[in-house]
């Protein structure tokens, strides 16, 4: 079954891309699994979620299961966490990181899940939707397999509130404006949006949390900005001549005054299946 990701952004189609660029990719993703900001907003998520021991666990878009085998711990031997991407090559490499714990990796599409309805006791979806061609098909099947009483917790971003200071901004513009369906996806609001899908599909005691992620030096910027990354190969910027090079002479120069700053939002919502 063709996935329901969207041939738009990198991540949205890794197992198309070359293989140093899904070296890259998949690199990308743990660095981003280990910066304190995306920390933060895993924690605030899990607070939000409130797995218990025994539960059943979709993680829908785990990428390299590092999410996962932290859920593990939390649901414990008698629970169970699926661990579920579109990404084969992910798959892999997520086993090939596996720590003995009760997760099982699996391939599938987040939009058609092979997974009985009502059959899991929580879900976690983490910056997937942003790249999917329907995100309220793919929410439709995340509260189908999950039985009433159950807790979906969604986490998205929300690239319009990307900002930058020390650089210059009509710049910073240009280049986010160039990234958008390239390097982040098209779905610029899906983060603010996540509570209103919820509602829509019935979802009741909702809570929705809005996380600021703070940068004060573009390495740590580079890690979840890609606009930031000078690793990201100058053929996938989609700028006009000569900006890429003046846009990043400006970001070293910020970074080396101490006045770089970037923010981004990540929206943290769950709710319970009626």
């Amino acid at each position: 079954m063709k996935p329901a990701q969207m041939e738009r952004t990198p991540f949205a189609d890794l197992d198309r891309q070359p293989r140093e660029m899904t070296a890259m990719l998949l690199a990308a993703l743990e660095a981003m699994g280990r910066h304190p900001e995306i920390r933060r907003v895993r924690r605030t998520a899990m607070d939000a979620l409130r797995p218990a021991p025994g539960w059943r666990v979709l993680d829908a878009g785990s990428g390299a299961g590092d999410v996962a085998r932290w859920m593990a711990g939390v649901v414990g031997p008698d629970g169970e966490v699926i661990a579920l991407d579109y990404s084969a090559a992910t798959i892999a490499a997520a086993i090939e990181r596996h720590d003995g714990s009760n997760v099982r990796y699996t391939t599938g599409d987040v939009s058609a899940i092979d997974l009985p309805a009502n059959s899991v006791d929580g879900v976690w979806c983490e910056r997937v939707l942003q790249h999917v061609d329907d995100a309220d098909l793919a929410i439709a099947e995340l509260t189908r397999v999950t039985r009433p009483g159950g807790r979906i917790c969604l986490i998205d971003t929300d690239w319009s509130s990307l900002a930058f200071d020390g650089v210059p901004a009509h710049l910073a513009r240009t280049v986010v404006a160039a990234m958008h369906g390239r390097l982040t996806p098209r779905q610029v609001d899906m983060g603010r949006t996540l509570r209103r899908r919820l509602v829509a599909k019935g979802l009741r005691n909702l809570s929705a949390t809005p996380v600021t992620c703070l940068f004060g030096d573009p390495a740590s910027a580079a890690v979840v900005l890609p606009m930031v990354n000078p690793m990201v190969p100058e053929q996938a910027w989609m700028t006009p001549p000569g900006v890429r090079d003046k846009w990043f002479s400006h970001v070293e120069e910020a970074g080396a005054r101490g006045d770089f700053l970037a923010v981004l939002t990540i929206w943290a919502v769950t709710g319970t299946v009626a």
